[in-house]
């Protein structure tokens, strides 16, 4: 069973910095793409921004230049460094992942989210 789990949620105040983390677990064979996802309170989820393994990110214009995705050496763990944070970046903020394993070649997976708050 694939697991997402998300860790660095919480308060932060504008114009501050945060830094998120997925931790996938499971046995997984390949992971083709792993995203953020964001939904404000009263609002659809929305990418955030996405990783395709051996590709280039790409980033929603609204986090465009303050927010940065990454995976560490073994691109496996998934990174959010959000810089410059603003009160509308409030929301809960999703982990998502297209993986293979033994028994499937390809799924999407979602994590449970965590909640991240900007505000003074």
């Amino acid at each position: 069973q694939v697991q997402l789990v998300e860790s660095g949620g919480g308060l932060v105040q504008p114009g501050g910095s945060m830094t998120l983390s997925c931790t996938p677990s499971g046995n997984i064979l390949m992971i083709y793409s792993m995203a953020w996802y964001r939904q404000a309170p009263g609002k659809e989820r929305e990418l955030v921004a996405s990783d395709i393994t051996g590709g280039n990110p790409i980033y929603s214009d609204s986090v465009k230049g303050r927010f940065t995705v990454s995976r560490d050496s073994t691109e496996t763990i998934l990174y959010l460094q959000m810089d410059n944070v603003k009160p509308e970046d409030t929301a809960d903020y999703f982990c998502n992942a297209d993986v293979e394993t033994p028994e499937i070649a390809y799924r999407n997976y979602w994590g449970r989210g965590t909640r991240v708050t900007i505000s003074s």
